[in-house]
Order: structure tokens, then C-alpha cells, then sequence
């Protein structure tokens, strides 16, 4: 099933979202690499307020190339999600509904995923030219010291993506590989 959905987005609507599902997401995510991710912890760690309120927000682990003259933002393709697996859990805790990125999953980030319902939606790796396009602002708004891997708030139209791993656990790697067995 495809949907369209903007975001910031709740939990009920992440509910909705099953498995293999495609999505044109439209609205306000945030970049956030491990560096960022790290900092992230700490403000948290020490009671202090977050650079952007986390609630129903959905980061994008992605760390942008510089723009070139005419465009909004550089290459913008995700990155491996695993390097945020230490610092996940927190967050979907916290209130965040939506992880961009590639690659799998810990058991601690799909545990907090259900228990939270929270979603993790695959984008097309090796195609940040693309995903580039769908940016249609930006501004960094925290970190700026760490460069590509500040934080940034992105404006996104129709962003292309798929559920990899829903609320409930269900997880398209592993959907995708009992499939193929069934095939052999």
C-alpha cells in the first residue's frame, strides 16, 4: 500500500504503516547523524532541552554534502542505521515517531519500537542526488561545529521511502528473505 503523509506525524498514524509499505512523506524531519546522536544523549543525560522538541519528529541519519550552486542542498543519501542503535531507544522513548536510514535494526531498537510505536522507513541508498531533490529547505539548528553531521531541519516534499520495520515488529529484511526461500 502507498501513503502520502506529512510530517511531524503521531504514533497512531506510524500504527497504520505496515512492512513493505511505500511512502511520499511531505513536511518538517531533522538530519542526524551519530556525532549529533551522541550529543543528543548527553543534553538529555544532563536535564538540559533538546534543540528540537522530539516528539512525533522524524530524523534522517544522513549527513549532506555541500549544495552546489542552484541547488537547496547537496547529495543527501542515507546512512547506515546500526551507528544509532546506542542512542535510538532514547529517543523513540522520549516521543520520536519516524528513523530514516539503511540497513538493520538491534532487537533494542525494534523492542522500543513496539513498545512505543515508532517506525523505520528504508531510503534509496547510492540515490542522494535524488533524495536532494525532495529537499526543498533546509537550516542547521544545532551543532554546527560538526559540520556535515550537524543537525538540520529539512522541509521535504514527496520524499520516497519504505517501511522496513513497522510498529509492530514486522521487518521487510526478514519478510524479504523468507520469501525468496520460498522461491529456491
Amino acid at each position: 500500500m502507498h501513503y502520502n503523509i506529512i510530517a511531524p506525524f503521531n504514533r497512531d498514524e506510524a500504527r497504520k504503516l505496515k512492512a513493505g509499505d511505500t511512502v511520499s512523506l511531505s513536511g518538517i524531519i531533522y538530519t542526524a547523524r551519530d556525532a549529533a546522536h551522541k550529543r543528543l544523549i548527553e543534553l538529555i543525560n544532563q536535564n538540559k532541552e533538546l534543540p528540537f522538541d522530539i516528539k512525533n519528529q522524524t530524523i534522517y541519519y544522513v549527513g549532506p554534502c555541500p549544495a552546489k550552486d542552484g541547488e537547496v542542498i547537496g547529495s543527501a543519501g542515507p546512512t547506515s542505521s546500526y551507528r544509532m542503535d546506542a542512542y535510538a531507544p532514547t529517543l523513540i522513548k522520549l516521543g520520536q515517531t519516524g528513523m530514516i536510514g539503511k540497513g538493520i535494526r538491534n532487537e533494542a531498537v525494534i523492542n522500543a519500537m513496539k513498545e512505543f510505536g515508532a517506525v523505520y522507513f528504508g531510503a534509496i541508498g547510492g540515490a542522494g542526488a535524488l533524495m536532494a531533490e525532495c529537499v526543498k529547505k533546509h537550516e542547521v539548528i544545532a551543532f554546527p561545529e560538526l559540520g556535515a553531521e550537524s543537525i538540520r531541519k529539512l522541509e521535504v516534499e514527496a520524499f520516497p521511502l519504505t517501511v522496513i520495520i513497522d510498529s509492530y515488529g514486522n521487518n521487510l529484511y526478514e519478510i524479504g528473505k523468507n520469501e525468496y526461500r520460498k522461491c529456491i
